[in-house]
């Protein structure tokens, strides 16, 4: 596989990609105004135009509906009546009804939803509003996401409390392999514990487990859902902890978005989305470019020569196009190419990907039979990683090993949704996807190439699953549902190549399969219109990925082993809570307390401690429990000013492991006691400012508790002022108190970046 040259879509000067996709925008900004007797446009509280929106006007004896163009304009022509009222309604705002006499201009502007009122798709695999489903789920609508300063997709992520990566890094400027999710507090070790899906397609490293958070152009974002607890009964292995989903904005709409940034560590940012709709075809191209010159990381007084700025940078771009057949029936194609390329803060490890991937998709909705919907894709990629031995002194480096992981996935599914009447909603699906991968190294000793190894193999994932919404009684909704599950491990080996790349031996393993029945059972009872009591009780499971079973690999001064032996993790837990409503919907309170007990979980293990190394294990643990408390809490207290902010307490530690049983009662590593967001949000026409907070209690980064990262608050914000509809300009800071917070010990300390400033223009043509 021709590995791609990220230089050559990477360049280093913007000017020219941003100045032309400017011009296009400012061209498709044209206002076309409508004619007819009654006229207008919708726009949301910052003035910015609303597309899609549906118009309906009427009156005694007419009724008619139209729909909002690129500019959020309607008209009506030869409307019969002189007087009646026109409702305008949009996804993600409130509906508005206002009055209208012949001939008139109407200026009706929409409030966004609030959050009692928002629709999450992930948390059932069906369209519900989230005071419906007893679900711990948090939506952040494109509202949420326009008004936080974070830059990057899993940053603005981190509103939610229990969100976390490993070792407290970012998608700017950490190594891939250390970006897996985990949720309430289940523990990262660099493969995610919670599923990531990008419209319904995994975007897990289906290697690895980790995800490349920057796959996915941000101005194609249209909002982000994230469902915790175990979801194995609908999403299988990966979802051991929860869900995130992207949703991507809709291709069927004529819009133009772009936002690029210029920021200090010489970093420039551009992202864009255009779509076009022809008769029953439509289209959308997006892409992204983004490039930082980085930092050190490690603190001055510990710095040493060897140390240099980590930094990354990547170009994505998708293409997709959809054909329509009639009002209930849709395919698609789309295509993506990621590159990236990363330096880790020492000269000799470097690494890079390429990602590769096409998608085809198809929607049938039947009145008579339910919807049903069909996914399928394919993907390749590469990642090339170099490892190194750094002096204590930090004066000096050596190269220990090269690494290229190639790696390729090919998956499908298929779901059946279908309403029963009034008070019975069936989703029914199967899956199937197999993976096939394996690292290829040249060790190094003292600078020149010693040994070879090959490791790897191939795995088939298959489960099928349902599940049943019964509305009881009018304020009891029962759901059960459950998923079937079987994992394949199969032509594993492990080879020792010769140098030359002739002869040499080869280690067949033992094929290896378990299969598993992930159950739930929730309820939610609704005690009065403010208030609703939920509980679920679930099982879900996680097998291990083909990184943790063949793929070793180095971190400063850590070595961690591979470990072909790996049973998958099982996890049992429930939850119990209420759901608080008030002033109009305006006001939503959910509390939750969760446990969750783990058997065979995947830890990276102590081995052995010397002065110059450390050296771990991928290992089974024998038991882990994690239990706490969650709220939420989002409150509109004027049309201007919306606070939301969320908090969780995780006690996670070991409960049981035979082999080494000095780790029980310790705390899982990177997991805090406590976490803390808070978001303040004003807008007006002229205005918008974000402001975003984040408190994470101390935690540590090794299953012996001798490494502790302390506690620390960090704050963001931004500030927006609209030039015109559709066109902003804002200024945007991260880290504003300038923290230098502790990120990781491996076993050297290194810490957060210092405060990223940026300041840039957004463009939206179309609307949302």
């Amino acid at each position: 596989m021709n590995e791609l040259s990220i230089r050559s879509l990477l360049p280093r000067d913007f000017a020219l990609c941003v100045a032309l996709l400017v011009l296009l925008c400012a061209f498709a900004s044209a206002q076309v105004e409508g004619t007819g007797r009654v006229s207008g446009a919708i726009t949301d509280s910052s003035g910015a135009a609303i597309s899609g929106a549906t118009v309906v006007l009427s009156s005694q004896d007419f009724r008619a509906t139209e729909v909002s163009d690129s500019h959020g304009r309607f008209s009506f022509d030869h409307v019969p009546a002189s007087s009646g009222t026109a409702q305008a309604s949009a996804v993600g705002f409130v509906a508005r009804k206002v009055p209208w006499k012949a001939g008139s201009e109407l200026e009706i502007m929409l409030e966004p939803a609030g959050a009692a009122e928002e629709v999450t798709v992930t948390a059932n695999r069906a369209s519900m509003r989230v005071i419906d489903t007893p679900t711990s789920v948090v939506v952040l609508s494109h509202q949420d996401l326009a008004a936080t300063a974070a830059l990057t997709t899993d940053d603005k992520l981190r509103q939610v409390a229990g969100f976390s990566l490993f070792r407290r890094t970012d998608s700017r400027t950490a190594n891939p392999t250390a970006q897996g999710v985990s949720l309430r507090g289940l523990g990262a070790s660099g493969a995610s514990r919670a599923l990531v899906l990008a419209d319904g397609i995994p975007l897990n490293d289906p290697f690895g487990g980790w995800v490349y958070w920057d796959r996915i152009p941000s101005a194609e974002i249209g909002s982000l859902e994230v469902a915790s607890g175990g979801a194995s009964h609908l999403y299988g292995s990966d979802a051991l902890g929860g869900v995130v989903s992207l949703l991507r904005e809709p291709v069927d709409r004529n819009a133009l978005t772009l936002e690029t940034s210029y920021g200090n560590q010489d970093t420039p940012d551009v992202s864009f989305l255009g779509s076009h709709v022809a008769g029953n075809w439509s289209g959308a191209i997006s892409g992204e470019l983004f490039r930082t010159d980085g930092y050190i990381d490690v603190p001055l007084s510990l710095r040493g020569p060897v140390d240099t700025p980590v930094n990354s940078k990547h170009a994505t771009g998708e293409a997709t196009v959809q054909r329509k057949f009639g009002q209930y029936a849709s395919v698609f194609a789309r295509g993506s190419l990621l590159g990236e390329e990363r330096q880790n803060g020492t000269p000799l490890t470097p690494n890079r990907t390429t990602v590769r991937e096409l998608d085809l998709g198809g929607n049938w909705n039947s009145q008579a039979l339910g919807a049903f919907t069909l996914r399928s894709y394919v993907s390749r990629q590469v990642l090339n990683q170099n490892f190194s031995a750094i002096a204590t002194d930090r004066a000096s480096e050596t190269l220990t090993r090269e690494q290229r992981v190639p790696a390729q996935q090919v998956g499908f599914s298929a779901q059946w949704t279908r309403s029963l009447g009034a008070r019975q909603n069936l989703v029914a699906g199967a899956e199937e996807w197999n993976v096939h991968g394996e690292s290829d190294e040249i060790g190094f000793s003292h600078g020149l190439p010693s040994s070879r190894l090959n490791a790897g193999g191939r795995e088939n994932n298959w489960g099928a699953y349902g599940e049943d919404m019964i509305s009881l009684t009018r304020r009891t909704l029962l759901t059960l549902s459950g998923r079937v599950d079987r994992w394949l491990n199969f032509d594993a080996f492990s080879a020792n190549p010769r140098l030359s790349g002739a002869g040499g031996t080869a280690t067949p393993f033992a094929d290896r399969s378990e299969s598993f029945f992930s159950p739930r059972m929730a309820l939610l009872q609704r005690v009065s219109n403010k208030l609703s009591l939920t509980g679920s009780a679930y099982r879900s499971f996680r097998a291990p990925t083909l990184n943790e079973l063949y793929r070793s690999f180095r971190v400063g001064n850590i070595v961690t082993q591979a470990n072909d032996q790996l049973l998958a993790e099982r996890l049992t837990g429930a939850e119990a809570g209420a759901i608080v409503t008030g002033w109009d919907q305006r006001f939503l309170l959910r509390g939750n307390f969760f446990w969750s007990d783990i058997t065979r979980p995947i830890a990276n293990v102590t081995l052995s401690v010397a002065p110059d190394l450390i050296t771990r294990q991928r290992q089974n643990l024998g038991r882990t429990h994690s239990r706490g408390v969650e709220l939420e809490a989002d409150e509109r207290l004027t049309k201007a000013i919306t606070l939301s902010g969320s908090y969780e307490y995780t006690d996670a530690t070991v409960t049981s492991f035979s082999a080494n049983p000095a780790l029980v009662g310790l705390w899982l590593p990177q997991v805090p006691h406590h976490q803390l967001t808070l978001q303040a949000r004003y807008v007006k026409p002229f205005l918008v400012v974000g402001v975003q907070g984040r408190y994470v209690g101390t935690q540590f980064d090794d299953d012996q508790n001798r490494l502790p990262l302390e506690r620390y608050f960090a704050l963001d914000a931004m500030v927006s002022h609209p030039l015109r509809p559709g066109v902003e300009v804002f200024v945007a800071g991260e880290n504003l108190l300038n923290q230098q917070y502790q990120i990781g010990r491996t076993p050297v300390l290194t810490v957060a970046p210092p405060i990223l400033a940026r300041a840039g223009i957004r463009l939206e043509f179309g609307g949302r």
